[in-house]
């Protein structure tokens, strides 16, 4: 096993993949870098990747009128930034900014819907769990907008 497969195997997103589901994934990977206030995403724009998280936050922040940037929740290492990739229209829903130095491993989304529309049973997978990352980052959003909104009473 390479080292990029064992960072992924490490990621609870990935638990319980194949060996070779797993190889596939980390095939559309690369390590990368992120310095301190760097944006890794903005709201709007194309979502051709997703980040596993190394070492390093990074916050996901959303504007709200009036408020400006509002962050919805701060990511850790081990947690994925992204769930966009694998849903039409691939837009990013957030802004995603460093909050330390990050070191991740960038997924190319394209590369790995492609994996997916060949291997059925992948995208099943990946499907089902980045869905509840999406489901968990929405619960997230109106959480937090319900704290921003409530404040004003």
């Amino acid at each position: 096993m390479h080292l990029l497969d064992e960072i992924v195997a490490g990621c609870p997103v990935f638990a319980g993949l194949t060996v070779e589901q797993l190889t596939l994934v980390a095939g559309c990977g690369r390590n990368v870098g992120f310095t301190h206030g760097e944006l890794l995403a903005s709201a709007g724009l194309p979502a051709d990747t997703f980040y596993l998280l190394r070492r390093g936050r990074v916050a996901l922040t959303t504007h709200v009128p009036a408020r400006g940037a509002v962050v919805i929740e701060t990511l850790d290492p081990g947690e994925v930034v992204g769930w966009s990739w694998l849903f039409p229209p691939y837009v990013w829903a957030f802004d995603a900014r460093a909050v330390d130095d990050v070191r991740a491993v960038a997924f190319d989304g394209a590369c790995l819907r492609g994996k997916c529309e060949v291997d059925h049973t992948l995208g099943y997978e990946l499907m089902g769990r980045f869905a509840a990352v999406m489901i968990d980052r929405l619960q997230h959003t109106r959480l937090r907008l319900l704290d921003v909104y409530g404040s004003d009473s």
